[in-house]
């Protein structure tokens, strides 16, 4: 989306259809939406959830206003931005990823609207029922997807043996994600190598401690990956390995194959949450809900470079291929 097609969207006009309820007189209420990456991988996301927003009658400069920030997959700033998102005593904070922690220990009052790895799991709310506290969202549920994506990688790559794990060891719902590849993997007899970062510049070396001690590569859902998905893209194409990843992204960056929640759909939801909020409703007792939408992107000029065959069946599945 172009610049001023973005800045539009952003400042549009439209029928004021709600009252902003117990705020400062000639306060509109704030939206605080941090970004764990960056414009180029989350912008598309911001829209989706933008878009929500004026459907359910919240537009920009009328009667809400919205300060997004952008950690640009630098874990040092995510805890900056949300003190600073604090500080402007936004009404919300919206925020992803491994953003959410920082914005959990930021405020115990602000409301948190999050879409997260498995926040059950890495212990971000009580219960999906009954979320507790100041936080509600969307799980993006990617440790029981692990299974999937493996399946799908071996119907193209169907003698799969050897299997490298990249993860971001700092990021919590990256390494449970890690955990059920391995357990998926042991089930299916894989031998399994693990390429552990923790920054950008992990990944060439994590990549030369391979030695050809892999046949396809599973990169597990993280921020810092994202960003450096082209490197990680490159490398693996050439040590011809396929690649199985979360999001269309990585795709488009080169992998032969995403498997995951639609995050623009999951975003369009996450305004919904922002809605009832902005009404009145407490997070505490908005349960979390699991994706509905699941995409399957398949990049078939990665699969000729790397002289794999896509089979017909899986082809048909796709919910978008890339030639």
């Amino acid at each position: 989306m172009k610049r001023r097609e973005f800045m539009t969207l952003l400042g549009g006009a439209a029928a004021l259809p709600l009252a902003a309820r117990a705020q400062q007189p000639g306060k509109l209420p704030t939206i605080g939406f941090l970004g764990s990456s960056t414009p180029s991988i989350q912008g598309q996301w911001v829209t989706a959830f933008i878009q929500r927003l004026r459907e359910l009658g919240w537009i920009e400069g009328r009667n809400v206003a919205i300060e997004v920030r952008w950690a640009e997959a630098r874990p040092e700033r995510v805890a900056e931005i949300a003190a600073e998102l604090v500080r402007l005593k936004v009404d919300i904070i919206v925020t992803l990823g491994a953003a959410v922690p920082a914005a959990k220990q930021a405020t115990s009052i602000i409301p948190i609207v999050f879409v997260a790895n498995d926040p059950l799991g890495t212990g971000l709310i009580a219960s999906l029922a009954r979320p507790g506290g100041n936080v509600t969202g969307l799980s993006l549920q990617a440790p029981d997807l692990a299974g999937k994506r493996l399946e799908v990688l071996r119907e193209v790559v169907p003698e799969l043996r050897r299997l490298a794990i990249l993860t971001n060891v700092d990021y919590a719902a990256a390494v449970l994600e890690m955990e059920e590849v391995q357990a998926v993997g042991r089930t299916l007899r894989l031998e399994l190598t693990k390429l552990e970062i923790r920054r950008g510049k992990d990944i060439i070396p994590a990549f030369e401690s391979l030695n050809g001690r892999a046949e396809a590569l599973y990169v597990c859902i993280d921020p810092v990956l994202n960003a450096h998905r082209i490197s990680v893209n490159t490398l693996a194409n050439v040590a011809r390995l396929p690649t199985i990843a979360a999001s269309r992204e990585f795709v488009e960056a080169g992998s032969l194959m995403s498997y995951g929640p639609s995050l623009p759909d999951v975003f369009r939801r996450a305004a919904e949450f922002v809605d009832k909020i902005l009404r009145g409703a407490k997070p505490a007792e908005l349960p979390v809900q699991q994706p509905t939408k699941f995409d399957l992107v398949i990049n078939l000029t990665t699969a000729k470079a790397l002289g794999l065959t896509v089979p017909e069946t899986l082809l048909a599945r796709a919910d978008e291929v890339i030639e």
